[in-house]
């Protein structure tokens, strides 16, 4: 089981956001702001998740250090004909360690189905990267009463023949709650979470941990990480500052 099984975990999706000099601009202030405090990597997991282009970028500043980062989506094959789209092979080759899979916005925007979704982490797996692997509803599955249905039919379909004792990351993230500045109450996190660490545990997957992610700020961010089951969070807009991400992952001090 991994060592980072009782860490917090906070990840930045950076979404189409920080040109390659911005990205270094933001590295450099979080490295200097953080590596003053000695403990400050001790119980947490940093990750960041850069548009393609800046990847490069991260990888010249944080390889070798405790802050991980990969791209945001890739293609489920290591390389050929497929223009525009992302190779994990590449990814891993700038020592990424992470791979964000399945986000809403793939699968709202980009039409991408649970069966791609499967292919990705199959390949992500195989080059022995961790995935975090996103989840969640939308509004009307939510009023319909559908969201357990919702979460646990893109879990089951994901998740199919994969090898349950690898570690996968998987992000909670109500689509109605993504940017728009409505957050899901504590109550209504913890009421999935718990039934999808249920699910999770009787599934049999040996090493995973549950993200929430949704227009989580600074001010909602310590009730939030106390919830149970929540091992830490999926961050959008309020890690795009040094400042406001930095307060996130204090959340627990």
């Amino acid at each position: 089981m991994s060592s980072k099984k009782n860490s917090k975990i906070f990840a930045a999706n950076w979404k189409l956001n920080k040109t390659p000099e911005e990205a270094r601009e933001f590295v450099i202030g979080f490295k200097n702001e953080v590596f003053k405090k000695s403990d400050f990597f001790m119980s947490k997991e940093i990750i960041i998740f850069p548009q393609a282009f800046s990847l490069e970028a991260l990888s010249s500043l944080c390889a070798g250090t405790a802050i991980g980062y990969g791209p945001q989506n890739i293609y489920s094959e290591k390389s050929g004909a497929f223009t525009g789209e992302n190779s994990a092979e590449m990814a891993k080759s700038l020592k990424c360690k992470y791979v964000l899979i399945g986000h809403s916005e793939r699968r709202e925007i980009f039409k991408e189905q649970d069966e791609l979704v499967n292919k990705k982490l199959a390949l992500t797996q195989s080059l022995d990267l961790t995935p975090v692997f996103c989840i969640g509803e939308t509004l009307a599955s939510r009023e319909a009463g559908q969201t357990f249905k919702v979460c646990i039919s893109q879990l089951e379909n994901g998740l199919k023949n994969l090898d349950k004792t690898k570690r996968f990351i998987i992000a909670y993230e109500p689509v109605w709650a993504i940017g728009t500045g409505k957050v899901a109450t504590v109550a209504q996190v913890a009421e999935v979470h718990s039934e999808l660490n249920k699910y999770l545990t009787s599934y049999g997957l040996i090493d995973f941990q549950l993200l929430y992610g949704g227009s989580v700020k600074p001010e909602n961010s310590l009730e939030l990480l106390n919830t149970p089951f929540v091992n830490g969070f999926l961050i959008g807009g309020a890690a795009l500052q040094v400042e406001s991400f930095i307060k996130i992952c204090g959340s627990e001090l």
